[in-house]
């Protein structure tokens, strides 16, 4: 597998703690991590039984001929010492200083019993301590001082979360941007057990965090967490602390089915190899059963956590629910499962998102070639939109919460209005306007909060693309015109997103696994284009050197600039 992004996520400033804490493996760490991955440690722990009872057994009881030292017992007889004058010294009795009784060194071979016993009875000695500072065997101690200020993270500083993949091995990797200085570094990373598809940052504490982790007291919403979710190509979602570093396991895993249930793909076809084929698996209400495509956060109805999913379902989740208890939802509103399941579309569903202003409001797109915005109360009464080709990104219009853009594969980009939609797909809906924005897939879009009409995106022609969308006078016709355009050396791009704080400053990454921060506020047309709309939104822009390029990359070991080099694939 090549190295890749496939997905970023901003953290806005303020929101992490100043002094992330470390992961602790202690005793309620243990509970609650059997809890959440109960099939796997329960199976672990089964097995480490039986090996340690046959462990016990071995070489326990055994007589007569079966007696592993009686070959030995036998030639003990036959022994002579080499050296023939120290029998005179051993037959004097010894002093009480030289007498070895007291290490009980005949008892060694003994086996040991102890209370703790289970997949964790090792590793629980090694992580027990909080700090080196209390483990007795560690004699020279870490300078707490010096790791506690590389760990800081300022109010100032935005953290950027990236899933990447590098040698077939996928991982989270947090950074921190520094805007005032143009300074990105790596924080801490996170490993993750499958290749990673989508990101959605969110702050609402899942009810099976662990409670090590406390309250934010410095953040701009005390008593808010700070979280990222993760969909993989497994069918559950994780949930990962960003205050905490050298995590081992998530906070949260949703979707996870009991033993019976495992996610086995089932082959179909003739066996011919043309014809191989993957059929679709039965679907669940309660999890998801293929890959998780794309995540959505609601953000005022914060508990609430929306997924799409290769299995063709939509799903709702309740992040105050406790996963940890089997089976679906129940009648009385227990249980660990997805509280609702949406069959909207007849294939694989790529993307979903909240509407921001009406909090009960979904926007799905699908590889059906179909997008559809429903009222998850009432799925039934939903309407949709007929498009030319599978759907790769789509975004609400944070200034209108009737507009939506949607992202083809085509290499269009479509904007619609919900009002004109139908509630049937037996005709194609037109839309507002149509813009043909790259050569190739448009794997990513995303629209400024900041600055009504601006918007960005990315594709697989190793372009990202800033667009000014401009209403007109008359009739209410929109004008999309192209503001900036830049290949950033990231590859393909599969990820633009704009910071939730600067008004022109966005993160990319593709191919190349690679992230680049481009403030396009350096591009002299970008000022010229949105500078009254900035004005208009209360904003201003920070005046740039003449000769900056507004491009901000990681510095490797040689203090070599990141976007440094060839384009190389």
């Amino acid at each position: 597998m090549s190295s890749l992004i496939s997905a970023i996520a901003w953290v806005q400033r303020g929101v992490s703690a100043q002094h992330p804490q470390k992961y602790v493996l202690d005793d309620t760490e243990l509970e609650r991590v059997s809890a959440l991955a109960r099939i796997e440690l329960e199976d672990a722990r089964v097995e480490l039984e039986r090996a340690h009872e046959a462990a016990k057994s071995m070489g326990k009881g055994a007589e007569g001929d079966e007696a592993d030292d009686q070959a030995e017992d036998e030639d003990e007889e036959n022994w002579v010492d080499e050296d023939e004058d120290a029998m005179d010294v051993d037959s004097a009795p010894k002093p009480k200083d030289d007498d070895l009784s007291q290490y009980r060194l005949d008892e060694y071979d003994d086996d040991v019993k102890t209370a703790d016993s289970g997949p964790f009875s090792n590793i629980k000695g090694l992580t027990y301590y909080r700090d080196n500072e209390e483990d007795p065997y560690i004699t020279l101690k870490e300078d707490d001082e010096d790791e506690r200020e590389e760990l800081e993270v300022l109010p100032t500083d935005n953290l950027i979360v990236i899933a990447k993949t590098e040698d077939e091995i996928s991982q989270l990797e947090i950074y921190v941007y520094d805007e005032s200085q143009e300074n990105l570094y790596a924080h801490h990373d996170v490993m993750l057990p499958n290749f990673p598809l989508c990101l959605e940052w969110l702050d609402f504490t899942p009810a099976s965090s662990s409670s090590s982790v406390p309250a934010h007291t410095n953040s701009k919403n005390p008593g808010f967490g700070n979280y990222i979710a993760v969909g993989t190509l497994d069918p559950e979602i994780e949930i990962w602390s960003l205050d905490v570093v050298e995590a081992m396991y998530p906070s949260s895993i949703l979707g996870r089915p009991d033993q019976t249930k495992a996610h086995v793909p089932v082959p179909l076809g003739t066996g011919k190899k043309k014809k191989k084929k993957v059929k679709h698996r039965t679907v669940e209400k309660g999890y998801h059963v293929d890959a998780v495509l794309g995540l959505s956060w609601n953000k005022l109805q914060r508990n609430l956590l929306a997924s799409s999913s290769a299995d063709r379902t939509v799903k709702l989740w309740d992040l105050s629910r406790d996963p940890t208890i089997n089976g679906e939802v129940a009648e009385d509103g227990s249980g660990g499962g997805a509280i609702r399941s949406f069959d909207v579309h007849k294939d694989k569903v790529q993307a979903v998102q909240w509407n921001p202003k009406e909090p009960s409001v979904l926007l799905t797109g699908s590889y059906d070639r179909t997008v559809r915005t429903f009222d998850s109360r009432s799925p039934g009464s939903g309407v949709g939109a007929i498009l030319g080709s599978d759907v790769e990104a789509l975004r609400w219009d944070p200034w209108e919460d009737h507009g939506f853009y949607v992202s083809l594969e085509n290499g269009l980009v479509l904007n619609f209005d919900v009002r004109t939609l139908p509630s049937n797909l037996d005709n194609p809906s037109s839309a507002r306007f149509t813009l043909s924005a790259h050569d190739g897939a448009v794997a990513s879009i995303d629209v400024n909060p900041h600055i009504k009409g601006c918007i960005v995106t990315g594709g697989t022609d190793k372009l990202v693309k800033v667009w000014n969308v401009v209403d007109e006078s008359d009739g209410g016709k929109r004008n999309v015109s192209l503001v900036a355009s830049r290949d950033l050396g990231v590859g393909k791009v599969f990820s633009t997103v704009f910071s939730p704080d600067d008004p022109l400053t966005l993160a990319a990454a593709g191919s190349k696994a690679k992230l680049q921060i481009w403030d396009v506020g350096a591009n002299m047309g970008a000022r010229k284009a949105f500078g009254s709309k900035l004005r208009e939104a209360g904003r201003m822009l920070r005046e740039k050197e003449a000769n900056a390029e507004g491009i901000i990359g990681v510095a490797s070991d040689g203090d070599e600039s990141s976007d440094e080099g060839g384009d190389e694939e």
